[in-house]
């Protein structure tokens, strides 16, 4: 389906399962969708399943939002204490759309809870209280947290997922990929159906490690050494280390739940020559959340000087995240848009796009992760393999069952 034909449903007021590979624009689409509601003066919820993916589309995490926490169920007295505070009645009273970013990683008991909430606060018993329901991710994607030895309970599961009447707009377009091999991997990666000669192409990679370029990032499976190995590299670098910090207004409770899901450090320390990446899009000055780069200098104003793989330099300047409810901003919080990237987690690059990366895949420890990695790059070119087990090509075999019923719903629709 095209991005156009996926906002002329919601555009209707359909309830929407926005979906597609990684780099087909479902992010673009929300955004155009967001602000078309805006102009409409229509009350929309920008929510997403994780503080990271909020402050991506100026939201807060829908657990927030529904006033829900970290609770799996609700008793007569959760019910009857959240229906006393006034400030959650007002704000199911002004939202007629609730959009969900990121409902990959959200649990199939937590949607079914998070439906419960909007029924009780909208009176009704229609899916969601009635409210237009627009839930937007890519089911390959890393999954949501399970206990140990627990079977994974995808958000496909739960019964307000069944009962809402999706319509499904299965995006097709790509706008990240332009490399055919690169193409050709990840969509038999999709279908759990890696051939010999997309593995050798792969392996033909783990040849260039000693050739990976400064300026581009290392994608790991685990956290540990991430940041050990960020602060290695810039001690070992000469020169004054110079620091910026963030700033915050609004609600203590709030900015904590920012400054958590925002990729940008409290304290950010640079040195002439650290590898960087932004971690906010603004194509106007050329940059988006991924692009890397070597700190070349400071401005007069005393920011950083950023030099990209393709030359251009460009001054960082302070940006700002906030989270809203619907016009009202609750927390704002501003940083120079960078971090230290000689090293990133896998989970940490959802949603970001790469010139380049090196990857260590041999410690993949779920379905997807590979997928997750290899998908973040622009091109085969920009992959320098460390190392990769037989778990990084894998798919889970539910998701695969459930998405060829999803592409067969989309093609209804288009």
């Amino acid at each position: 389906m095209t991005q156009k034909r996926a906002l002329e449903l919601l555009k209707e007021g359909n309830n929407v399962f926005l979906t597609g590979p990684a780099g087909s624009g479902k992010t673009f689409v929300l955004q155009e969708f967001i602000q078309w509601l805006k102009n409409e003066n229509t009350g929309v919820a920008i929510t997403a399943s994780t503080g990271i993916a909020a402050t991506h589309i100026e939201g807060t995490t829908i657990h927030s939002w529904a006033g829900i926490g970290i609770k799996d169920s609700l008793t007569d007295v959760d019910r009857l204490m959240m229906q006393r505070r006034p400030y959650l009645a007002e704000r199911f009273v002004d939202t007629d759309v609730l959009i969900i970013d990121e409902v990959s990683m959200l649990d199939g008991k937590r949607l079914d809870l998070i439906n419960e909430v909007c029924q009780l606060f909208k009176r009704s018993i229609r899916p969601f209280g009635g409210m237009q329901i627009v839930l937007c991710g890519d089911l390959f994607q890393l999954p949501p947290i399970t206990k140990k030895g627990a079977q994974t309970d995808f958000v496909f599961y739960s019964s307000a997922w069944k009962n809402s009447e999706l319509k499904v707009c299965y995006l097709t377009e790509q706008f990240r990929q332009s490399d055919e091999k690169l193409s050709k991997i990840l969509a038999e990666l999709r279908q759990n159906a890696v051939t010999q000669s997309s593995k050798d192409l792969l392996m033909e990679r783990s040849d260039m490690v000693d050739d990976f370029i400064d300026f581009s990032t290392k994608l790991f499976t685990h956290n540990v050494n991430v940041d050990e190995m960020n602060q290695k590299h810039l001690h070992e670098l000469d020169g004054r280390k110079k620091t910026f910090y963030l700033s915050a207004d609004g609600e203590e409770k709030v900015i904590e739940k920012a400054i958590k899901g925002c990729l940008a450090p409290e304290e950010l320390h640079l040195k002439d020559g650290a590898v960087v990446m932004f971690v906010k899009n603004n194509y106007q000055k050329g940059y988006v959340n991924g692009s890397m780069g070597i700190v070349v200098g400071y401005s007069v104003s005393g920011f950083p000087i950023v030099q990209l793989k393709n030359g251009k330099e460009i001054e960082a300047t302070p940006e700002s995240w906030s989270i809203k409810e619907g016009d009202e901003v609750l927390s704002e919080i501003e940083q120079v848009p960078l971090r230290l990237a000689w090293a990133i987690t896998i989970h940490k690059s959802q949603g970001m796009t790469l010139d380049a990366a090196q990857m260590d895949l041999s410690r993949c420890f779920e379905p997807g992760m590979g997928y997750v990695a290899l998908s973040r790059l622009k091109s085969l070119d920009g992959l320098y393999l460390k190392g990769i087990n037989d778990q990084a090509l894998k798919i889970n075999e539910e998701v695969l069952r459930y998405d060829s019923a999803l592409r067969q719903d989309s093609l209804m629709h288009e």
